[in-house]
């Protein structure tokens, strides 16, 4: 069992920063494929950003903006957010999987509880 929580979310205004960090639990976290996803109110949770020993991914909307970055020493991985927008505002969550990186939720079975991110115009 994995367990996953996140911080470091709150408000920010428009063009700020944040960084999100996700401490798990286990002994082998570094082979742990992480995943970050967002979900905006009235919408479907998405897929943001992943990592694991083979490289990183990221969707589309935050490319250029977003940063995902680990530390296996401490069991954490971590969320760089830039030049934020109200198009951000979501909960984020952070999602484990014992495998390597993917971007559908169907793959990871463990979640974190999610930390509110409310970027301001």
């Amino acid at each position: 069992q994995v367990q996953l929580v996140e911080s470091g979310g709150g408000l920010v205004q428009a063009g700020g920063s944040l960084r999100l960090s996700c401490a798990a639990s286990g002994r082998t976290f570094s082979r742990y494929g992480m995943g970050w996803f967002r979900q905006a109110p009235g919408k479907e949770r998405e897929f943001v950003a992943t990592i694991s020993w083979s490289g990183t991914y990221y969707a589309d909307s935050v490319k250029d903006r977003f940063t995902i970055s680990r530390d296996n020493a401490k069991n954490t991985v971590y969320l760089q957010m830039n030049s934020l927008t109200p198009e951000d505002t979501a909960v984020y969550y952070c999602a484990a999987r014992i495998a390597g990186p993917a971007t559908a939720e169907y793959e990871y079975p463990y979640w974190g509880q999610g930390t509110q991110v409310t970027v301001s115009s």
